[in-house]
């Protein structure tokens, strides 16, 4: 049988030629150029990106204390960014005041927030981020909690503030079982999600090495899973911070929902926006805080 050879033939890319007045024209627009320079000691530059980086945030703030202004001075009940800093200063001037149970300055109320977060938001940490790694670790339990967590993860937190009050007779333990409920499935999904990820030749190497459970463990699921699992603390955080304001809103008490929520029975609006962004900033910084964790943490 006679070989055939396959001639791959290049057709080369057609462009047309540049004008001919294109390069004088550039050539003139580049002495014009020059010579204003010479004349005024002005140069176009580039501003620095740390500039860009900077000014983009700071316009985007702008643009929202435009609008607030706007909105306030168009609907009369709002009330506008000059009259909300002044009550600032007031709050800010004292925020650990204490004159009774019910009547505790921002930073108290916070602060006792946080307390609830961090021990509802720590208990779920030791449960979910164990159980994620069994769940992903053994398909057979896996198939087991799959409908569980497919049934009870889409649930509202505060459905079950009730059966918390019921449980526990206590408004305090009754918001913290709230934020352990809450934070509890992200941690479990994303450190699952990331055992499964673990190529399984490095389990099939582990398993000829005759390593045992705790190895495996600390030597291979642990480094390749820690990203999954620092995302899906920096998920239950938010989401844990965010449940917090709501509960305590219900339940009453020292923190920073119940201050809100008695702020709106005094009818004091501005000091409802103060708190909008006590809360906010406080979120942010616990988001930032752990985006630097996970930096820390992260393998390439």
């Amino acid at each position: 049988m006679a070989a055939v050879a396959l001639r791959k033939e290049v057709i080369p890319l057609r462009t047309s030629p540049p004008h001919p007045a294109a390069k004088v024209l550039g050539e003139r627009a580049d002495a014009v150029r020059a010579r204003f320079e010479a004349s005024t000691g002005y140069r176009r530059t580039r501003a620095p990106e740390w500039l860009l980086t900077l000014l983009a945030p700071v316009a985007g703030i702008a643009v929202l204390v435009a609008l607030w202004a706007l909105i306030a001075k168009l609907g009369g009940r709002i009330p506008d960014p000059i009259t909300v800093a002044h009550a600032a200063a007031k709050i800010f001037a004292d925020p650990f005041y204490s004159k009774g149970p019910n009547d505790q300055g921002i930073g108290w109320n916070v602060l006792m927030s946080l307390k609830r977060v961090g021990i509802g938001f720590g208990m779920a940490a030791l449960v979910g981020i164990p159980l994620g790694f069994v769940i992903g670790r053994f398909r057979f339990l896996s198939g087991m909690a799959a409908p569980i967590i497919a049934l009870l993860k889409p649930v509202s937190p505060l459905a079950w503030l009730p059966i918390g009050l019921l449980v526990f007779k206590a408004a305090n333990p009754a918001a913290i079982y709230v934020i352990f409920i809450c934070s509890l499935w992200p941690m479990i999904v994303n450190t699952a999600v990331g055992v499964r990820q673990i190529p399984q030749d490095y389990l099939n190497v582990a398993r000829v090495l005759n390593l045992s459970e705790w190895k495996v463990f600390t030597k291979i699921l642990f480094p390749a899973v820690l990203p999954y699992m620092i995302t899906g603390v920096r998920l239950s955080i938010g989401v844990a911070w965010l449940v917090i304001v709501a509960a305590e809103m219900l339940t009453g008490g020292v923190g920073i929902g119940f201050w809100v929520w008695d702020e709106w029975n005094n009818l004091k609006v501005e000091h409802i926006i103060i708190a909008i962004f006590t809360i906010g900033i406080v979120g942010l910084v616990l988001e930032q805080a752990l985006v630097l964790l996970a930096r820390r943490f992260s393998y390439a």
